[in-house]
């Protein structure tokens, strides 16, 4: 690293950098290396497609991602050896993460990329239903906890349709 901060800072002389903060970037505008007056700095790796891939710092943290051919974030590694992955539909939802300290989670989707159903490690779940416009009308919870508000049906008989009409029930007609 020591190789890579010096080589860093000939170019920052080089290019008359006497101003802290500053940051380096890659031609498509990535910061890839940045330092305070403190001395305290970051540095990022990119891959072709602009996703980071690599991060590090002058406390010694880092981690390292990768991704899936549609630029999903599939694997986190970090410094301390904890990680995650993910895993995802063919519209980039996530439906699966979990992580080194054993949490998980399982996500469903409708057809309009709606979230519909949601499960966690401790063993919550919840239930979620759209109207046509994409709002959530339904809500339902693990612990019992229900929020319904979904348009409600009532069937009337004859006599009730006749009377909120003002008419005789004879005299409505019923089409087959």
């Amino acid at each position: 690293m020591e190789k890579l901060k010096h080589k860093i800072m000939t170019i920052a002389q080089r290019l008359k950098i006497k101003e802290f903060p500053f940051e380096i970037k890659d031609s498509k505008g990535k910061v890839i290396y940045s330092e305070d007056s403190d001395g305290d700095w970051c540095k990022s790796d990119y891959d072709s497609k602009g996703n980071e891939i690599y991060y590090e710092d002058s406390d010694g943290y880092w981690c390292k991602k990768e991704y899936d051919s549609n630029g999903n974030q599939i694997y986190t590694e970090y410094s301390d050896g904890d990680w995650c992955k993910q895993e995802y539909d063919s519209n980039g939802n996530e439906i699966y993460f979990e992580s080194s300290d054993g949490d998980w989670s399982k996500h469903e989707y409708d057809s309009k990329g709606n979230e519909i159903y949601t499960e966690y490690s401790n063993g919550d779940w919840f239930k979620y239903e759209y109207d046509s416009n994409g709002n959530k009308i339904y809500y339902e919870h693990s612990s019992g906890y229900i929020r319904d508000n979904r348009p409600k049906q009532k069937e009337f008989t004859m006599d009730e349709v006749a009377k909120a009409l003002g008419i005789n029930v004879k005299q409505l007609k019923i089409k087959k």
